[in-house]
């Protein structure tokens, strides 16, 4: 069977991966914090003697696009919006991870947590939030709560801006430091209480992508079949009667 069969099958099995990759990004369209997964392809020469011209498609690496989301005002002073660069810490089964979703509340514990019960932390650990109590966030990422006209300041969250090329995205959505080690907090990150941040993605553009994946695959499925038939008239011809 000729061998283009095997290289449109590499372009057919990457524009899946693509294809699924573009969907999980509109799927998350308007979740808080969401940055766009985006997969790099690359050619790869076919190491024959015969045929120097044919290659295989790979995927490359799995990028991310870091650019910030807009920030939405909530009206809920748990809710915590990174401006600009930087990462809110949690604690997660895996250990210290980095999110953008600050859509925070408080346990019956009085843990401040995500909405999938994990722990925020602060520069000491997680945060413990007084019952009955009104919470400001501060710019610095203070939090301070107010009982009765009097203020007292309870944590600070850990706020962190590694370099983003050391960052890489779990299965769970969450970003961890590629040599598993915690980032140092970083005082010069900023945040909004009672923002959020929107997604960075863009659903114009990905769907003009989803289009463009499916005329691809399409493509590549026509090449797999005009394969076939050209292999099944070569065996006619040849096969003596």
């Amino acid at each position: 069977m000729d061998r283009v069969i095997y290289t449109a099958m590499t372009g057919a099995k990457s524009t899946l991966g693509q294809q699924a990759a573009v969907a999980h990004n509109l799927a998350n369209v308007d979740s808080a914090g969401f940055r766009t997964e985006m997969h790099k392809m690359r050619a790869v020469e076919v190491q024959t003697q015969a045929y120097h011209t044919r290659a295989f498609v790979v995927d490359a690496s799995v990028a991310t696009d870091f650019t910030p989301g807009p920030l939405k005002f909530s009206g809920n002073p748990l809710d915590v919006a990174v401006k600009g660069k930087g990462w809110l810490a949690v604690e997660t089964p895996q250990g210290e991870a980095y999110t953008r979703d600050g859509a925070f509340e408080v346990s019956e514990n009085g843990i401040l947590q995500t909405h999938a019960g994990l722990p925020v932390l602060s520069d000491g650990g997680p945060i413990t939030i007084p019952p009955d109590s009104e919470i400001v966030v501060g710019v610095d990422g203070t939090i301070s709560a107010i009982q009765d006209g009097v203020t007292n300041e309870v944590a600070r969250l850990k706020l962190v801006n590694p370099p983003e090329s050391d960052l890489v995205r779990g299965e769970d959505g969450f970003f961890r430091l590629a040599n598993g080690q915690p980032a140092a907090m970083n005082d010069d990150v900023k945040v909004a209480g009672g923002y959020l941040e929107g997604s960075n993605v863009n659903p114009a553009e990905q769907m003009v992508t989803m289009i463009s994946l499916a005329r691809q695959f399409e493509m590549q499925m026509r090449v797999i079949t005009n394969a076939q038939e050209n292999d099944n008239k070569a065996t006619q011809v040849i096969t003596p009667r």
